[in-house]
């Protein structure tokens, strides 16, 4: 979607609001929690003809960060629903 195409209905009315600040509002609002101490602000792309959203962490610093706090996703144990 970063480069203008939905990839759910091929739309290009993709909408970016990697200018809209604040990044992370109230109560971590459009943020998410790296650890106790630390939150990454996310950029959000919206697509105008379906409504498929995709989110990107707003800061790349943050991506390094979240490599030394998380584990990897194969690595954790998954709840069946």
């Amino acid at each position: 979607m970063k480069q203008g195409k939905c990839p759910k209905c091929g739309s290009e009315e993709i909408y970016a609001g990697v200018e809209v600040l604040p990044k992370s509002g109230p109560f971590g609002s459009n943020s998410i929690p790296i650890s106790i101490v630390s939150i990454a602000a996310l950029d959000n792309y919206v697509c105008k003809e379906c409504g498929y959203l995709e989110r990107y962490i707003a800061e790349p610093e943050k991506l390094e960060e979240i490599g030394k706090k998380w584990p990897k996703a194969g690595d954790v144990a998954h709840e069946e629903a």
